[in-house]
């Protein structure tokens, strides 16, 4: 009797879309977190803490050892970044009523988690060769374009915000997705380069080299020279959006915000450089790339999609036929 009792409410069991969307936001808040633990990892030179995976040095707990007990510690976050994905994917088929847009997203999440996971497996046996590092840090931004899209849409239902007709408008916003992803494809290369390749000293880490010595030199200028383009793309799009009296304002904001976040990175960046790439400075430089990239994401969502041109053209014709 009490077995079938609990097999009635499970089956039954909803939430609501205010529920779902507090689901959504803690996925993205913990797919953010281990971008940040993840980033400690490495400049803590904790990388190889734990030379095998999934257990350490063969255990199931770590010695009590620094870079041992920070390497796993990231591991166990992962965890609870699993459960947090699964959450949103399980959830969403029981979001009343459902939407199938948001039950596909949030099964990405998990499948990205677990991607994330083997990925993280291969970067440890590879002895945080470059490739693998900078691939686990990429996979970790399309997490971040998951959950943000998640979020978005459990914030708006279809058909809230109508198509836009403003092309010009829609395509600038756009065009800071591909700018950012670059700059950021660009900062994990001089990362590659530079002294914080997440093994501790004496570890032999396969390190990207192009020009020797002068490779991360060269790496640094590439991303100082890209990132100044998203920058000033960034404000040309935001007084352009100023000066436009339809611009929506949430599109306006938005694109301020990505502004100012390119500015703050644009002085840590510099000082990180002035003073040789403290740890702690870089940290803070890999937090702030992750919170632009969200606001990028955001601002390109907020821009909307565009009125499709078939559907515009009887508009214009009936015009043409009314004058």
């Amino acid at each position: 009797m009490r077995l079938a009792t609990i097999r009635a409410r499970t089956h039954g069991f909803t939430v609501t879309p205010a529920q779902y969307a507090r689901v959504a936001y803690a996925a993205l808040g913990a797919l953010t977190l281990i971008v940040l633990t993840g980033a400690a990892v490495r400049l803590t030179g904790s990388g190889l803490g734990c030379p095998d995976w999934p257990k350490c040095y063969g255990k199931d707990v770590p010695p009590l050892e620094t870079h041992a007990v920070i390497e796993y510690s990231n591991r166990m976050i992962t965890a609870l970044v699993t459960i947090a994905a699964l959450s949103a994917a399980v959830v969403a088929w029981r979001r009343r009523p459902f939407r199938r847009d948001l039950a596909l997203l949030g099964t990405l999440l998990p499948i990205g988690v677990f991607a994330q996971a083997v990925l993280g497996g291969f970067t440890v046996r590879g002895k945080l060769d470059y490739g693998f590092v900078m691939g686990h840090f990429a996979l970790s931004m399309v997490l971040l374009l998951a959950g943000a899209a998640l979020v978005w849409r459990v914030r708006h239902a279809p058909g809230e915000r109508p198509r836009s007709s403003d092309r010009a408008t829609v395509w600038a916003v756009r065009a800071l997705v591909p700018l950012g992803a670059l700059t950021i494809f660009a900062g994990t290369a001089a990362t590659a380069a530079g002294p914080h390749a997440g093994g501790s000293p004496g570890q032999a880490i396969n390190r990207l080299d192009i020009d020797g010595r002068g490779t991360l030199s060269w790496a640094i200028h590439q991303h100082g020279a890209i990132a100044t383009a998203l920058g000033l793309t960034a404000v040309a799009v935001w007084l352009w959006l100023r000066r436009r009296r339809d611009a929506d304002p949430l599109v306006e904001r938005s694109v301020r915000a990505v502004a100012v976040l390119l500015a703050a990175q644009g002085v840590v960046g510099g000082v990180q450089y002035q003073l040789h790439l403290p740890s702690e400075i870089v940290w803070v430089h890999v937090g702030l790339a992750s919170g632009t990239w969200l606001a990028i994401l955001w601002s390109a969502a907020a821009a909307g999609r565009l009125v499709p041109r078939t559907a515009a053209a009887p508009v214009a014709t009936e015009a043409r036929t009314a004058a």
